[in-house]
């Protein structure tokens, strides 16, 4: 056990260096494919973060024979965005509390960031994730077709981002040097796309390592392994996602951490959403009921928030009180 905790350790600590260089990356590449500020965030880090999550979520229910597994997929799919929507705002919720005095920022102060865009993009999530969960409930012949519209919806969302054109106010401000090219005042599209790729395989393996100490530690919580998956596992596997975002607040560049987590929940909402309609029944039980009812209250919170575009950090950091209320629920009825 001692040894799975150093492991934990040390794979957040890898997982934290490969986030640097991959929000590095991404930003020079935002840049040299002339992309707004928040689709960098939307839709390119937020599909190297959480990308390979999903591809773990379609081993799980596409290519195990045994039910347990594919019951773990489903507990990912529904654990993400719950993450997500709770812990990960939190966390840039906090860190504009502890980064404000050093960025310059006012006690208080507003998030600088386009709220009409990302209310836009929490009612987006909302619809989807209640079409998710009602089908969760019933059971018919033609659910797994279903699995279509989801990839769909994404297909949509990514369209929308990349017309969304340049952020209106954003001070994008200029670029911290490539890592691996400390030198190169415009490195080239190759060097961003070499670092980029090679940070994103990095955060893939660590996360793997993370997800593995945690699946042992759970039996020696006395966790069985589909509230593990529910439990813990989001944690981990949204730690990319919520290492970016603490590292571009610390930059003091909000606009780009929310726009990561707002556009890694499109993909937890929409992609292992349809593998889990493809590959099973989609039938949920009552703590992943649970993980639903305690991520719509936040989503609600947050599209309300964005859209009065009176978001501060003291704010977004509440939203990390409901992951408890989710875990004491979860634990209640399972």
């Amino acid at each position: 056990m001692v040894v799975a905790f150093l492991l934990l350790l040390a794979s957040a600590g890898v997982i934290y260096l490969s986030c640097e260089m991959f929000v590095n990356g991404v930003e020079w590449l935002g840049r040299r494919l002339d992309i707004s500020q928040t689709a960098t965030g939307t839709i390119l880090a937020a599909f190297g973060t959480a990308l390979p999550e999903s591809v773990v979520t379609l081993v799980a229910t596409a290519f195990s024979d045994h039910d347990a597994q594919k019951q773990i997929g489903i507990g990912a799919a529904l654990g993400g965005p719950l993450a997500l929507s709770t812990v990960a705002y939190a966390i840039v919720g906090v860190s504009l509390l502890v980064y404000g005095q050093r960025l310059g920022r006012a006690p208080g102060a507003l998030v600088e960031v386009d709220g009409t865009r990302l209310s836009r993009d929490q009612a987006w999530f909302m619809g989807i994730f209640v079409f998710k969960i009602t089908l969760g409930v019933v059971a018919f012949s033609i659910k797994p077709w279903l699995g279509w519209v989801f990839l769909a919806a994404y297909a949509g969302y990514f369209w929308t981002e990349m017309r969304g054109g340049n952020d209106e106010g954003a001070d994008e401000g200029a670029l911290e040097p490539l890592n691996i090219r400390p030198h190169d005042e415009a490195p080239h599209i190759g060097w961003i796309l070499l670092q980029t790729i090679a940070a994103t395989v990095v955060i893939f393996l660590a996360s793997r390592l993370f997800v593995g100490q945690l699946e042992a530690v759970g039996p020696w919580l006395g966790i069985s392994p589909q509230l593990t998956a529910l439990l813990l596992s989001p944690i981990a596997t949204e730690l990319p996602e919520t290492m970016n975002a603490l590292i571009w607040v610390r930059q003091g560049k909000e606009r780009l951490a929310l726009a990561n987590i707002s556009g890694a929940m499109m993909i937890q909402a929409t992609i292992p959403t349809a593998f889990g309609l493809f590959f099973t029944p989609w039938l949920l039980d009552a703590p992943l009921l649970v993980a639903a009812a305690v991520t719509s209250l936040s989503i609600c919170f947050l599209f309300q928030a964005f859209r009065r575009g009176a978001v501060g950090g003291m704010a977004l950091s509440q939203v990390g009180w409901l992951y408890g209320v989710f875990c004491l629920g979860a634990l209640a009825v399972r």
